[in-house]
């Protein structure tokens, strides 16, 4: 029988600021059965889709975007926060819930036509995500969709997220 995977998020109220709930997905990781059928989840997403690369959001979104990668037969493309990636890079700022960051891309982590999946473990209010997508085009690269784990749809950020087909596998 297939884990309740809802039931393997812990909600951690009030961090990292008061009033943010914070879903905790790492009693799913430690869910054996919760984590492959989670991983499966993006498998089957994007088996047929024939991206060429997948992206991962720092930092959740490299547990699922490694993986991923190696199924698919593509390279994985990684995204992180300001001052983490030694090559020469682009950068966007972006809104949280909570304040603002900026997010990196190697400039040669991805080539003109390419077509990418970017993954993530949560929607929120979209802003990494779409800081994201700016980055891969950025490289001349195509967004082909998004997916994450976890989405909250209180916040509004598929909306933000209306040019890209988005998909995800729990609300909360």
């Amino acid at each position: 029988m297939a884990p309740d995977l809802k039931s393997l998020i812990r909600a951690i109220p009030d961090f990292p600021e008061p009033g943010i709930v914070f879903r905790d997905i790492t009693p799913l990781l430690q869910d054996a059965d919760g984590f492959r059928e989670a991983l499966g989840w993006y498998v089957d997403l994007y088996r047929e889709a024939g991206v060429d690369a997948v992206v991962g959001i720092e930092s959740r979104g490299f547990i699922w975007g490694a993986p991923l990668a190696d199924r698919l037969g593509v390279g994985l493309v990684l995204v992180r926060k300001t001052g983490k990636l030694p090559h020469h890079t682009h950068q966007e700022e972006y809104v949280l819930e909570y304040g603002t960051n900026i997010l990196e891309i190697h400039q040669d982590a991805l080539v003109p036509g390419q077509r990418v999946a970017v993954v993530d473990d949560l929607l929120a209010t979209g802003g990494t995500a779409v800081a994201t997508a700016k980055l891969v085009e950025l490289c001349g690269a195509e967004v082909h969709s998004m997916a994450f784990l976890i989405e909250l749809p209180d916040l509004h950020g598929r909306e933000r997220l209306r040019h890209y087909d988005v998909a995800s596998l729990l609300t909360f």
